[in-house]
């Protein structure tokens, strides 16, 4: 469905095809040989204005949050919302996150309870997603849902982000700008290498400051629980919601990106919790003690400082993931604050590849 409407318009039209039927649109024809040209775009009011346009013509442009670089589409649309499948080779059922320029926007496509308006008020624009049931007149497609009855939403802190979404005037569906099953993109160039040739736009606008994806909380049961730690740490939620939220059962159902075993993978096998290394293995270090036979070596925070490593994390394992290396060993991170996070992305990396299948 495209009903071409802004934030502040009219619901759109309810599809009255089955949700069976509206979870497999055709696709375009002209990604399917991945030959576009791709233009990147440094940050500027023209280049916001000419993403806005490829946006609202079904196009897809990768742009920077706070977080990490999303691939955006048109969440109304169901067509250019399955472009980002293609793009980055997704499976259809891990969900979207869509993107909203403000709080009242997102609230016209779920219904917030107490809970989600308390931690909109705190945390938004900030890296939070929440998984809200979807409104009567939701207006994004149900590609994003993966066909459930509920909608990750959030609002950016970025200001380049939230200029393209007033400027597009219609939700954004937007996973991160990788193929998928890789590691994230938290700069431009990273996009690029990824994404060449697939997509009609990058907007440029530098490198991320968080580093790590947004944190999601799903809010659809009586008990909150934390889908995916994430660029905001567990422990201010707490504050909020009163305690920390619990985490989803083995077997729930994929709610949220993020949620699959195996992901943000780079192409040499990660070793955790490493205390030395092996031959040709480069190595992930944290903190001041580093192994004195370490050869390529990134050391997320020399420091220790967690904020530091989160935002350094997907840029390290990018540069580690390069010819005559046999594999990246990881010092131990500190699981606390941004530490849990940071290592939930590093034990999914680490994980079989078969069960690599998602994007982020």
């Amino acid at each position: 469905m495209h009903g071409g409407i802004g934030f502040a318009s009219g619901p759109l039209p309810l599809d009255p095809r089955p949700a069976r039927a509206r979870l497999r649109p055709a696709m375009t024809d002209h990604t399917a040989d991945h030959s576009l040209a791709t233009e990147t775009l440094a940050a500027a009011p023209a280049s916001i204005a000419r993403a806005a346009a490829v946006l609202r013509a079904g196009g897809l442009v990768a742009f920077p949050t706070e977080t990490v670089y999303g691939l955006g589409a048109d969440a109304t649309n169901d067509r250019a919302v399955a472009r980002i499948f293609e793009a980055k080779g997704r499976p259809r059922f891990n969900p979207l996150i869509c993107h909203f320029p403000d709080t009242a926007a997102a609230a016209g496509a779920v219904r917030f309870d107490a809970r989600a308006r308390a931690l909109a008020e705190a945390f938004w624009p900030g890296p939070l997603t929440l998984v809200l049931p979807r409104a009567a007149d939701c207006p994004a497609s149900l590609l994003c849902s993966a066909g459930l009855d509920s909608l990750a939403v959030r609002v950016p802190d970025q200001p380049l982000a939230r200029a393209l979404l007033q400027a597009v005037g219609r939700p954004l569906a937007a996973p991160s700008a990788n193929r998928s099953g890789r590691v994230s993109p938290t700069t431009a160039a990273h996009v690029a290498a990824e994404l060449e040739g697939r997509i009609e736009l990058i907007l440029d606008g530098g490198p991320c400051r968080v580093g790590l994806e947004s944190t999601v909380v799903s809010l659809l049961g009586e008990a909150p629980l934390l889908l995916r730690p994430g660029g905001l740490p567990a422990e201010a939620l707490a504050e909020v919601l009163g305690a920390l939220p619990a985490a989803p059962a083995e077997d729930a159902p994929l709610a949220s990106p993020g949620m699959l075993a195996s992901h943000y993978a780079p192409e040499r096998p990660l070793r955790l919790n490493a205390r030395s290394l092996r031959p040709d293995e480069a190595l992930l270090a944290f903190g001041p003690a580093v192994p004195s036979d370490a050869g390529p070596l990134v050391n997320l925070s020399p420091a220790g400082d967690l904020r530091e490593a989160a935002a350094r994390l997907f840029a390290a394992l990018r540069e580690l993931d390069r010819p005559g290396v046999a594999a990246i060993a990881v010092m131990p991170i500190p699981e606390r604050g941004l530490g849990r996070a940071i290592n939930d992305r590093l034990r999914r990396a680490a994980a079989p590849r078969e069960r690599a299948v998602s994007g982020a």
